[in-house]
């Protein structure tokens, strides 16, 4: 550090000034001091002399040291200085012979010819200097310079003496102030309503006037004033200004705090030349020094408190240490604060779930896995009843499901249990013995979670018992079904082979009859009589030949026993010749037969068989309608059916559909499923006293399905029925 630096050195000066030696009060100490170097020396003049940043000032004197303890003098006149500068005693034996000290004024006409100066130390710092100066040039023995070190060590006793008085004054001026912030903020009010009151603590404390604190908003984008005190003495509206304010991160002395995350102090707002928004409503409130200090609250800022005084003060790292103390005590009241406003939010929050659970009958739990393999429980919903039977206190519900479970399911809650601690979602179904008694089914469904270095897992458990009742019952119900459709699969297999085996035996007995029958109706002399009876014996035999057929055939078909030999077959002349064939019994009933065919139209089909099928078909169609009714055949090529995919496509076969319409007594609408079951008769036909056997329409079935083709009834707009059959185009 250069000399000048020693002079200037802002810790030196505050040392200086906290002397209080400079407020000219007196100090009887230093006077018997001086008046003792004058007696011990034989000098005419002794001092202490204390420099200040741009002064000396002599503070004691003996003898006739007028000019120098009048007026403060400037450093560039004190020999002092020197002393102050350098740390180290000087002596000069001849001042107006040395040239090092021709520039002071008094050297030449003046009284001081020799000067002798210890240095007066404080503070680890050097104040001043006690000097003693002679009107004569003289030689300073060592005795005489012994002795004014010992005089100077009693000089600096006493300056200690001053600083320590001044030190416990500010000492306690800063305790009060700490004192006043704690009871400030021990004050139950919100976080606004403490830094007002710390505010106001500080600045009553140090005599500053005027204090605001800075919230960081939510959205971390800007920083507005929410609390400020000022003296009430004071009008500082001009600075202060009438609605809240709010800055940018690095605008005015707040902002700029907040961006910096460090503590400004600027000794005098009037002269700083950082930019400082509100400095010319500064000028006008008369505000000088200020201090901005950021908040914490943890890692994160807060906010700001900004201090303004009235007067110019320089950087004082004591108070400014006070101060971010204070800026501590207050995050962490803003911290606790928050803390507590969020635990009461999550106690609200959480009584309220809790209400919402309790009102259903789920168990809803978190536990922690902990590496011992148990679980400890860190959350539970209140209603235990739905799966235990009973209300429990709060206690580890792994521990009590592990007490209550059934000794079956004993296996399957460790595995569920050991899937969790292996960090597995899992679920699982188990019985539990709950305390009252009752044996419930439950299912328990958890999913792992981590959250920081523990293993935390989520879960809920369901009773399920009337659940797992029904599917046994639906189980039991369904073996039961299921032995039923083998019964009746049986069953209908022997009824099978029952019709096939009797169809086939009536076969030859039919056959004899009619035969016998026939050779007695050559009889030449067969009366008339028994000649009609020969007639209705045969109409008879050939209806059971008929209906011996018709279940020979069905059978067949649905064993698949009968072959059906597939050949393209031209259907539109194979219809016409059907139609042709129907048209003379639809015209003894004056029913109209129409045909409406493509001319070119082929199916792949068994002829014979696909004649049949138009047969029953219009056999049918005739029978239905009443006299004076209509009956239309109707054929669509594939293309206009929109059916199947073009010939190679590689999808379904191209489909040709045929549909037989009447106009006749039609079918009751939740009868059609039915119509196509063997000896199946609608109630409509039986109602008109049609006769019939049920069997034409499930033959007809059989055959087309036996083709690959499909066949489907539906009501007639107007009324009566329409069958349409689809086989695969030829």
């Amino acid at each position: 550090m250069s000399t000048d630096d020693r002079v200037q050195d802002r810790d030196r000066i505050r040392a200086l000034h906290a002397t209080g030696l400079l407020e000219g009060t007196g100090a009887p100490t230093l006077d018997r001091v001086t008046r003792l170097a004058v007696r011990w020396l034989s000098v005419p003049i002794a001092m202490v002399s204390l420099v200040d940043a741009d002064r000396q000032a002599v503070v004691s004197s003996a003898g006739p040291a007028g000019p120098w303890r009048e007026e403060p003098v400037p450093l560039s006149q004190s020999l002092c200085r020197h002393i102050v500068a350098t740390g180290a005693a000087l002596t000069v034996p001849d001042v107006p012979a040395d040239e090092r000290w021709n520039a002071v004024q008094t050297a030449g006409d003046g009284p001081l010819k020799a000067y002798a100066g210890m240095p007066l130390h404080g503070d680890g710092h050097v104040l001043g200097a006690l000097c003693v100066i002679d009107t004569t040039a003289r030689r300073w023995s060592a005795e005489q310079l012994a002795a004014l070190e010992d005089l100077a060590a009693v000089a600096e006793s006493e300056i200690a003496r001053g600083l320590c008085r001044a030190d416990s004054h500010r000492t306690a001026v800063l305790r009060a102030a700490q004192r006043a912030v704690i009871r400030a903020l021990a004050e139950d009010g919100g976080t606004e309503e403490a830094a007002a009151g710390v505010i106001a603590a500080i600045c009553g404390a140090l005599g500053w006037c005027y204090g605001e604190y800075w919230q960081v908003d939510d959205d971390q984008a800007s920083i507005t004033r929410v609390a400020s005190w000022s003296r009430p003495d004071r009008d500082l509206a001009a600075f202060t200004g009438l609605r809240p304010l709010t800055l940018a991160r690095g605008e005015d002395l707040p902002g700029r705090v907040w961006a910096g995350g460090e503590r400004i102090w600027t000794p005098d707002l009037q002269a700083d030349p950082r930019a400082f928004a509100r400095v010319r409503q500064a000028r006008l409130a008369e505000l000088h020094a200020a201090i901005g200090l950021p908040v914490h609250g943890g890692r994160q800022m807060l906010g700001v408190l900004t201090l303004f005084t009235d007067a110019v003060a320089e950087p004082d790292e004591e108070l400014a240490d006070l101060l971010d103390c204070v800026c501590a005590y207050l995050g962490r009241y803003a911290e606790r604060r928050r803390a507590d406003d969020l635990t009461r939010t999550l106690e609200v929050a959480r009584y309220r779930f809790d209400q919402v659970v309790a009102q259903i009958d789920d168990y809803i739990w978190t536990s922690e896995a902990l590496p011992d393999g148990r679980f400890r429980l860190l959350y539970r919903s209140p209603n235990t009843v739905g799966v235990l039977g009973s209300q429990l206190p709060d206690i580890d519900i792994v521990a009590v499901l592990t007490r209550y479970i059934h000794p079956d399911d004993r296996e399957a809650f460790e595995d569920f249990n050991s899937a969790l601690s292996a960090g597995r979602a899992v679920q699982a179904e188990y019985r539990l013995t709950g305390i009252d008694g009752v044996t419930r089914w439950v299912w328990s469904r958890a999913t792992p979670r981590r959250d920081g270095g523990r293993l935390l897992v989520d879960g809920i458990t369901t009773d399920i018992t009337e659940r797992r009742e029904l599917a046994d019952e639906r189980e039991r119900l369904l073996l039961r079904e299921r032995e039923q459709v083998r019964r009746l699969r049986e069953l209908d297999r022997l009824k099978d082979e029952l019709m096939a085996m009797v169809s086939h035996e009536l076969r030859s007995p039919i056959g004899v009859i009619r035969a016998y029958a026939e050779m007695l109706r050559g009889a030449p002399d067969l009366p008339e009589e028994h000649a009609a009876f020969l007639e209705v014996i045969d109409r008879k035999s050939e209806h059971l030949q008929r209906l011996v057929d018709d279940l020979l055939d069905l059978a067949r078909l649905e064993d698949g026993r009968m072959a059906v030999e597939v050949r393209t077959v031209w259907l539109t002349r194979l219809i016409h010749q059907a139609v042709e064939d129907h048209r003379a019994a639809a015209e003894a009933k004056g029913i109209a037969l129409t045909a409406e065919l493509p001319h070119y139209l082929h199916v792949r089909a068994d002829p014979v068989r696909l004649r049949q099928v138009m047969d029953n078909l219009l056999s049918n169609a005739i029978k239905y309608t009443p006299g004076g009714g209509a009956v239309a055949v109707t054929a669509v090529p594939p293309d206009d059916d929109g059916g199947g995919s073009p010939p190679g496509g590689g999808g379904p076969p191209r489909m040709a559909a045929v549909t037989v319409a009447d106009n006749g007594i039609g079918i009751p609408p939740e009868q059609y499923e039915h119509l196509f079951s063997r000896f199946f008769r609608a109630s409509s036909g039986r109602a008109a006293g049609i006769k019939g056997t049920g069997l034409g329409l499930a033959i007809t079935k059989a055959i087309v399905s036996a083709h690959g083709g499909t066949i489907t009834a539906a009501p007639r707009e107007g009324g009566g029925t329409a069958f349409t059959v689809r086989l695969p185009a030829g």
